[in-house]
């Protein structure tokens, strides 16, 4: 027997992927040099460390996190829009997080970064694609059992 994965769980597995990746960038961060001196001094890249700051920072990085839910329970209109728009923006997001970065990181970079974005355009294309008989289908699966 075969299994269907419904559109909405490959795309909330994406995603999750994608906040898991996207952490463990972040904390990985942390073991470059001089980086953690620069937050106990008070300064994430050449910003000063406040309560605006870190509150953005969590928005940020809330966003992946709460695609996991709403691709999962938006209808199948919302979602596919939703999912499209949230993965389009966070490219460029993405892609900003190289700035300024030497050639010595370009290999964790390339891996990094290059991961997020398969994951989000993985995402764009799954949306897009998603056919309508698809949603109608993984809906009354889910209401028979």
């Amino acid at each position: 027997m075969t299994t269907t994965i419904p559109v909405q769980a490959k795309i909330a597995a994406a995603w999750t992927s994608f906040t898991l990746l996207y952490a463990y960038v972040d904390i990985l961060n942390f073991f470059k040099p001089g980086v953690l001196d620069s937050i106990l001094h008070g300064k994430v890249w050449d910003f000063d460390v406040s309560a605006p700051l870190l509150t953005l920072m969590l928005a940020s990085v809330a966003i992946p996190s709460v695609m996991v839910f709403l691709s999962l329970v938006l209808p199948a209109r919302a979602n596919r829009l939703t999912n499209i728009t949230v993965a389009i923006v966070l490219v460029p997001y993405t892609l900003f997080n190289v700035a300024g970065e030497s050639l010595e990181w370009a290999a964790f970079y390339a891996i990094s970064i290059g991961l997020e974005v398969a994951l989000l355009v993985f995402i764009v294309r799954s949306a897009w694609t998603w056919r309508a008989s698809t949603a109608v289908a993984a809906t009354a699966l889910s209401s028979v059992r």
